[in-house]
């Protein structure tokens, strides 16, 4: 699948005003779906990774990623200018001032013209074999902040390479997570997986949140109660709990784990089964 570069001077044309605004929002959200011109000739195809390459006041360089979402329709009616655009699903942008510099994406994929990219209104096509460099330090610049350290992280895969889970944004808010976990704690809901109790230190308080509300129950004025509508849920019952339209609740997930003859249980400390040995010596037992 093509990867494309999409230009944007932020002093030329459409602004995009709100643009530091989406980059707040969109860990909450995690996608933010943006009309993008695409001019004449050739277009992008749905489904191709879409770079954003500034070219501005405050540096040029790549500032974000996104999915081609839509086949090019025409441009007239949507205030932008060109024979055509496409929609962009844009999952992960920069702070302004925080995108890679060209000269270091000269150096990682010199067969792209980036000068060329940074053009606005402008795209071009990526060869296979720069889109995996593009991606491999799309990787290792990113800030460890923020990311979500099991779902992959946008941009670093080929799109052919996903399987996309969809999420309710409630379960991207931090501070509700916060919340959420205060009071229930950071043990799976549904099978009482505990990632530090597995992994120590490293896993203390990792664990997905879920929110137990259809998404097609949220009404526009809906509120949410981050306790009695999130729970916590590892990623294996995460992920059972979206396998279908309408998510599985905690109660089904627990049924389906107790029929397939799964018994709960829980973990035993060293000192736990320091005390048995000893009642077993004392008692004489072997």
């Amino acid at each position: 699948m093509v990867a494309v570069l999409l230009g944007w001077n932020p002093g030329v044309g459409d602004t995009w005003p709100g643009y530091s605004r989406v980059v707040d929002e969109l860990g909450t959200a995690g996608v933010h779906r943006r009309a993008w011109p695409v001019g004449t000739g050739s277009r992008p195809a749905p489904g191709a990774d879409a770079w954003l390459v500034l070219h501005g006041k405050t540096g040029s360089g790549l500032i974000g990623h996104g999915v081609v979402a839509s086949a090019p329709y025409p441009a007239a009616g949507h205030g932008l200018t060109g024979d055509a655009c496409v929609d962009v699903d844009f999952d992960l942008l920069l702070p302004l001032g925080d995108q890679i510099p060209m000269d270091v994406l000269a150096v990682r994929a010199p067969l792209v013209d980036w000068a060329a990219a940074a053009a606005p209104g402008g795209w071009q096509p990526v060869p296979e074999q720069q889109a995996r460099s593009i991606r491999e330090l799309w990787a290792e610049s990113l800030p460890a902040d923020g990311i979500d350290p099991v779902l992959p992280v946008p941009g670093t895969l080929p799109q052919d390479a996903l399987v996309r889970v969809g999420v309710n944004r409630h379960e991207r808010n931090p501070h509700a997570r916060r919340v959420c976990l205060a009071h229930h704690g950071t043990s799976c809901a549904a099978c009482g997986f505990s990632f530090e109790a597995a992994y120590g230190p490293e896993g203390e308080g990792f664990i997905h949140v879920h929110h137990l509300v259809p998404a097609a129950q949220l009404g526009p004025g809906y509120e949410l109660d981050p306790v009695g509508d999130l729970v916590p849920l590892c990623p294996n019952c995460h992920a059972m709990a979206h396998r279908r339209r309408i998510p599985y609740t905690v109660a089904e997930l627990r049924a389906m784990r107790s029929s397939a003859g799964y018994i709960s249980g829980a973990v035993v400390s060293q000192q736990e089964l320091d005390a048995q040995a000893d009642a077993r010596r004392i008692l004489g037992s072997t």
